[in-house]
């Protein structure tokens, strides 16, 4: 079934004790399948490693189900956002997807939707 936007936020406990500033999970359909994906951006001076994405999923793994451990953690400049400051989980749904992004001006950070466009030309 659809995993659509699923906020890990809330059951792993606070991501500023890991380095996470923001993170994002959205549902990636793949094969008939659906993959999570989890954008994270961390705090200044800051780098995601293999042991900072084990750590992330060893806590998700731990607090939720194991449909929920992301097959893909990358790292962000930034998340879009609206312009009221909410996260825009949608249209990082449909830009990964590749589904056009409705009402983009109702963004503040237009600009960041680049980045997750390329996720899906890399094909990773």
């Amino acid at each position: 079934g659809d995993l659509d936007v699923i906020a890990v936020a809330p059951d792993v406990g606070d991501p500023g004790e890991i380095g996470v500033a923001v993170l994002l999970a959205v549902g990636q359909h793949v094969d008939n399948d659906e993959r999570v994906l989890l954008f994270v951006r961390l705090r200044e001076g800051l780098s995601l490693d293999d042991a900072l994405r084990e750590r992330i999923k060893a806590r998700i793994r731990a607090n939720t189900t194991p449909r929920h451990v992301p097959a893909l953690i990358l790292q962000v400049a930034d998340i879009p956002r609206t312009r009221s400051g909410k996260i825009s989980e949608i249209a990082v749904r449909d830009v990964i997807n590749g589904k056009a992004v409705k009402n983009t001006e109702a963004l503040a950070n237009p600009e960041t939707l680049q980045f997750y466009a390329s996720v899906i030309a890399l094909n990773v």
